[in-house]
């Protein structure tokens, strides 16, 4: 795949992505079993380790349906 097509296709994946944004946070993703949240006075760690393998494993799939 050449670059521009590869660009186009991740311009098109992040407006999906941004235009599902919502929906997508009233189905519980990003706050999954094993993202880690550590909140402090003052201070909020948030590590989404379960969504990122989730968004991963789908992309990873997705590219690889596309391409074949």
């Amino acid at each position: 795949m050449d670059a521009g097509r590869f660009l186009i296709l991740a311009g098109i994946v992040l407006v999906v992505v941004g235009v599902l944004w919502p929906t997508l946070g009233r189905l519980g993703l990003g706050r999954l079993p094993g993202d880690i949240v550590v909140e402090r006075e003052g201070f909020r760690l948030y590590v989404p380790i379960t969504t990122s393998l989730l968004i991963s494993a789908v992309l990873t799939l997705g590219f690889w349906l596309f391409r074949k």
